[in-house]
């Protein structure tokens, strides 16, 4: 993954400016060992406003083809789609709920079920998302104004 600069780091979260997108970030608290894929969260601002507040996640495990995957911000459920290992938010009005959620929420999680038909769950915390969130927003939208190389 491509590296940054931190704009913010405070609680579980951290916003990083990667040049034309900005992103507010979490890793997840399962803990993985070096060989697996450590679980990340996050939402995604693009300069050029393409890509404004979109949540992503890259996954513990790959789901099954079948599979639904959910988000769970508190008790408020979300049906993300997927491609291998990675799931994002449906469309701007489902990021903007989602968004919305992390907000008022204090933890969310991530399920499925592997290709072996397995359930996973990747726990997170949300302490410090909101100012993230903020912060990325706040950086891509002045980069996207020319205010910041």
């Amino acid at each position: 993954m491509a590296r940054g600069t931190v704009v913010y780091a405070g609680g579980a979260w951290a916003a990083i400016d990667r040049g034309g997108v900005c992103e507010a970030l979490s890793r997840s608290q399962k803990v993985v060992p070096k060989d697996k894929v450590q679980p990340l969260a996050g939402i995604t601002f693009a300069a050029d406003h393409k890509r404004w507040g979109e949540f992503h996640a890259r996954l513990s495990r790959v789901p099954r083809g079948d599979a639904t995957v959910m988000l769970k911000v508190g008790d408020q459920p979300f049906l993300l789609v997927t491609s291998g290992g990675w799931a994002w938010s449906r469309g701007p009005a489902q990021a903007e709920a989602i968004i919305d959620a992390l907000r008022g929420g204090t933890a969310m999680s991530i399920a499925s079920r592997d290709t072996a038909g397995v359930r996973f769950s990747d726990p997170y915390l949300l302490d410090g998302a909101p100012t993230a969130i903020d912060a990325a927003a706040a950086r891509c939208a002045l980069r996207g104004a020319g205010k910041v190389q």
